[in-house]
């Protein structure tokens, strides 16, 4: 099964949301504009967004174009904040993001999230995708504080041959981290990805030694971390919202990857991410599987979203 047929599998139930109220004309699709609101928001876009996407929706329709594409178009122009990749849609170019590396700022990603969002799980993931395009990649296993953690990366490390960098149990998570750092640049790697233990986004101490952390890795290596990823579970829906502004403001994020869409009909979170927050989202998962966890790309997002073909790529 490709890439596209997972998502479209995955988004199942967003899409359910989105169309219950849509009228099926052969097709056809048509929905009543109220109805298309209240379905947004059932997604949890947010009102203030989803009204932008009907408005915005109803202008291309005017256009003569079909209620499905003017809702591609709509759904396209807020999940693209980048305007020069809108512009080369328009003109018929598509970036094949399954066929291009998502490039990394920097040596060093710091991977923060709450508790049971799977950032272990997906730092395993990233490891395997980064491996198999070429990349040294080392781990470092700073959630020092839930011991089933630093035993669950040194076995994905093991499987993928992948070294990774620990801690006893219940050591300080900075002084993990500042030795991966600094074996990185010793031992020439490409990447470290640094595992932070799950917290609470309200916890305020919590917060502070999330930054404490950050400071360590950039006294080990000067100017590091570039990427700060936040992992965000879909199923929380708009309090990932909130996980997101909150560690946004106390590590300054770079990225976000949104995990369990397959489980959710909220999969409209991903509008406001990038709306509101102007948050690249680096990449997106749909199962438990490593080729479940993929590069995001807007069009082909919207367009499995709407039960569209694959965007063609130029």
């Amino acid at each position: 099964m490709s890439w596209f047929d997972r998502l479209k599998r995955g988004l199942g139930k967003t899409r359910d949301v989105l169309t219950t109220d849509v009228r099926d004309l052969g097709s056809v699709w048509e929905m009543p504009w109220d109805d298309l609101e209240f379905a947004l928001i059932g997604a949890d876009t947010g009102s203030k967004i989803a009204a932008e996407v009907v408005a915005e929706a109803k202008r291309e329709r005017e256009r003569g174009v079909s209620f499905r594409e003017a809702l591609e178009k709509a759904l396209l122009d807020q999940l693209e904040p980048d305007r020069m990749r809108q512009k080369l849609r328009r003109v018929g170019f598509t970036l094949d993001v399954t066929r291009h590396t998502v490039e990394v700022r920097g040596s060093v990603v710091m991977v923060v999230g709450v508790n049971g969002v799977g950032k272990t799980t997906t730092i395993a993931k990233l490891g395997q995708y980064y491996t198999e395009r070429g990349r040294r990649v080392m781990f470092a296993a700073g959630d020092t504080f839930r011991a089933a953690a630093t035993a669950q990366l040194e076995v994905w490390g093991e499987r993928l041959g992948i070294p990774t960098v620990t801690g006893p149990d219940g050591s300080d998570p900075g002084a993990v981290a500042f030795n991966a750092a600094q074996q990185r640049r010793a031992r020439g790697y490409d990447l470290l990805f640094v595992d932070t233990a799950g917290r609470l986004h309200t916890k305020h101490n919590l917060m502070e030694e999330l930054k404490k952390v950050k400071r360590v890795i950039a006294k080990a290596d000067p100017d590091e971390p570039k990427e700060v990823w936040l992992v965000l579970d879909a199923v929380t829906g708009q309090n990932g919202l909130a996980q997101a502004k909150k560690f946004h403001e106390a590590v300054g994020l770079t990225g976000v990857i949104v995990t369990k869409l397959d489980g959710t009909a909220k999969g409209g979170i991903l509008l406001p991410i990038v709306r509101e927050l102007g948050l690249p989202i680096k990449f997106i998962g749909v199962g438990e599987k490593a080729e479940d966890l993929q590069p995001y790309d807007a069009a082909a997002y919207v367009r499995a979203l709407l039960d569209m073909p694959e965007p063609t790529a130029a």
